[in-house]
């Protein structure tokens, strides 16, 4: 397959500036790959697809607020600090992309406020920096938390607004470390997720914390030389043995987004069973391709020539995945991150 395969006009008008109210409410194109039937449905309606003993997996990573403004010291020169992932607890260590970089060199300061500040002491591309945030910040998780702002994609055409910190982050979210939400998860409620559950749905979690990545541009033509940034993943050991229990009985296992996905393909066993695990990966998922874990996915619709749309393309098929999408944009559903879902059986 070549990047050019995935190439599709999108409408700007498409594109979901916010998402809908209640979040289950927005629509849901249901596609059965065995029997090629497609359905039009509320995202609620996912419940009706899944059966007791089922397993729901999640990703519960929590988006940061990464985007932080501060002032250059000696010039206050207003610099824009995107954090991008932690280092080095101990040491207050984290990876950044600075803007305008032209104005930021190792050993300067930028601070943000009075407690809280950082020091350049690496170089790592030309916007990115390796900085070391002051020890008398104390929690740098709380305080990025306190006085970042929410880090929309760039695709979203507005400013962001207070409300953009909730509705940016899934119910699910209980571990610090995306710099994009795992859009999937964004529909769900805490009431949708009882009714699974009563329904006799396991719901059990994993970690993949999504980076800057999820956004990059794919540059090669064939495909097979693209090179995925690395991301921190997480499978507990309880979420393994549900997961493996259900394949055993022959059971569905629906995976929310495609960054649950991912993870769950990077920690195969030889017999087709997922493993505990915990560590980094840069797995690239393009038809063709064989699943292991995941029976059923839930995703969203994606930009064009992305990493994403290809994942997608390989579990519901490349052919059927183009005529969903011009299916989906001739019947105005709305795309990427706030927008509708799909669920593929």
């Amino acid at each position: 397959m070549k990047l050019s395969d995935f190439k599709y006009n999108l409408p700007k008008h498409l594109i979901a500036k916010y998402p809908v109210t209640p979040r289950d409410s927005s629509r849901l194109m249901v596609y059965d790959r065995e029997t090629k039937k497609v359905e039009d449905k509320k995202f609620s309606d996912v419940v009706d697809y899944m059966s007791r003993g089922d397993v729901l997996v999640v990703n519960r990573t929590k988006v940061l607020q990464a985007r932080l403004f501060g002032k250059k010291e000696r010039t206050n020169a207003k610099i824009e600090v995107f954090v991008l992932r932690e280092l080095n607890r101990e040491e207050n260590i984290w990876d950044v992309i600075v803007d305008p970089a032209r104005k930021v060199r190792i050993g300067n300061r930028i601070y943000f406020t009075d407690k809280l500040w950082c020091e350049i002491i690496d170089n790592t591309t030309s916007r990115g920096r390796t900085v070391r945030f002051n020890s008398e910040a104390g929690d740098i998780f709380k305080a990025i938390e306190s006085i970042g702002e929410t880090p929309l994609p760039p695709y979203i055409k507005r400013n962001v607004e207070p409300i953009d910190k909730e509705t940016y982050q899934t119910v699910f979210a209980k571990e610090d470390g995306s710099v994009a939400a795992p859009t999937a998860g964004l529909h769900f409620t805490p009431e949708l997720i009882k009714k699974i559950k009563k329904k006799g749905i396991k719901v059990v979690e994993v970690t993949l914390h999504i980076g800057l990545g999820t956004f990059r541009a794919v540059e090669v033509e064939d495909l097979t030389k693209h090179k995925m940034d690395s991301e921190y993943f997480e499978i507990p050991e309880r979420t393994a043995e549900v997961i493996n229990q259900a394949l055993e009985k022959k059971k569905n296992i629906f995976v929310v987004g495609t960054s649950a996905t991912r993870a769950l393909e990077s920690s195969v066993m030889a017999e087709g069973f997922v493993k505990p695990n915990s560590g980094w990966t840069d797995k690239f998922i393009f038809p063709p391709h064989e699943f292991d874990i995941v029976k059923k996915l839930i995703t969203n619709f994606h930009q064009p020539e992305s990493t994403l749309l290809m994942l997608t393309a390989a579990f519901a098929g490349y052919d059927d995945t183009m005529k969903l999408y011009k299916k989906a944009m001739k019947e105005k559903y709305r795309f990427l991150s706030y927008g509708d879902a799909m669920l593929i059986l």
